[in-house]
């Protein structure tokens, strides 16, 4: 029995296997609400054998967006567009997650493929950007630090959008803190220069990302899973730890989160990262802590047989991918194969299975 392919259930969910579709940004969104282009990118992921997919950063509020061209859940529009999306992805066996998300001071910011770079000025369709504290990312206008009523209203739409998400059929939630964005840079050190109940000490970097947490998980009920992802570390002198992040870890999965999705780096541009294969694993595996707490790994897994050893490894629980379900979105089916894993295959597809 392949590791990799066995399935997972976690509240009352249950997942076909454990190799997930890591979000995505696609930047084709119009006013937030996603488009046919989202809907065949997800659908096509489901049909390649995916256990679950969970879909790109989707803002909580307006501002949240990391580009004018991302996808929301701040209104009703957004969640009638993102329902057959879900049917799609379950008529093809597969669940699918979304991640809710706030960009802080990276919000407001040019598609990568647009001509311009950087913030997107306000009379080309951009907006102020917060933050914990005034403190710009490198290149990017300067933020504006939140207030105590600015916390509330990001909290309220953490809330706001899991009843959307939750109503147009979502499965599963992923509260996104990693990466540079906004409950990201309450967590470090490097952007979180507060000096009131929101910054300083881990307890308190972290409160935020708990509070969030807690609403979410409050509209969620009992029965939907909640993920949290991090990065485990900026990659940067001075800045949020693998032990910090074992930490906060813990904590969220003692305010409800059912499994710590762990990446790493994008809070700062002077990061520095040894990119190789598998290269934040060994990021997973102190998140988990030996087994107690649920981890997925992320980065540069590119085949089966890598993520089967991840898993017997006892490195992580689940296995997310980005960049190989892009370059084969039938990448599930491809691993199947070559660990000869008993899977069900789309009909459509029964020829490819053996030969």
């Amino acid at each position: 029995m392949s590791l990799l392919f066995s399935p997972l259930t976690i509240r009352s969910v249950e997942l076909r296997n454990r190799l997930w579709v890591s979000p995505m940004c696609m930047y084709s969104a119009v006013d937030g609400v996603p488009q046919e282009w989202h809907h065949s990118h997800l659908a096509q992921f489901a049909s390649g054998g995916a256990g679950l997919i969970v879909a790109e950063a989707t803002a909580v509020v307006a501002e949240g967006r990391i580009s004018p061209r991302d996808t929301g859940l701040w209104d009703d529009a957004q969640r009638d567009a993102w329902a057959p999306i879900v049917r799609a992805v379950h008529d093809r066996g597969a669940r699918i997650g979304v991640q809710l998300a706030h960009a802080g001071r990276k919000a407001s910011t040019w598609w990568p493929w647009a001509p311009d770079r950087g913030s997107v000025p306000e009379e080309s369709g951009g907006w102020m950007t917060v933050a914990p504290s005034a403190v710009a990312f490198e290149g990017f206008a300067e933020p504006a630090a939140l207030d105590e009523a600015g916390i509330a209203r990001v909290v309220d739409g953490f809330a706001t959008a899991t009843r959307r998400a939750l109503d147009a059929g979502f499965d599963l939630l992923e509260i996104h803190g990693a990466h540079g964005y906004l409950l990201h840079q309450f967590l470090s050190p490097l952007s979180n220069l507060r000096d009131d109940s929101y910054g300083g000490s881990l307890e308190n970097r972290a409160r935020l990302l708990l509070e969030v947490l807690d609403v979410v998980r409050a509209v969620a009920g009992e029965d939907v899973p909640v993920f949290v992802r991090i990065s485990a570390t900026d990659h940067a002198p001075g800045g949020f730890t693998p032990e910090e992040a074992a930490v906060v870890g813990e904590w969220a999965i003692a305010h409800g989160a059912d499994l710590i999705d762990v990446s790493s780096g994008g809070l700062v541009a002077h990061q520095q990262i040894d990119v190789h294969p598998g290269y934040q694993v060994p990021l997973a595996a102190t998140v988990r802590q030996g087994g107690r707490i649920p981890a997925a790994a992320v980065g540069l897994l590119t085949s089966g047989l890598q993520a089967e050893a991840v898993l017997a490894a006892g490195d992580a629980d689940a296995i997310f991918a980005a960049r190989e379900w892009l370059r084969d979105p039938h990448f599930g089916l491809r691993a199947a194969h070559d660990l000869g894993a008993t899977v069900d295959w789309p009909p459509q597809y029964e020829r490819a299975r053996w030969r």
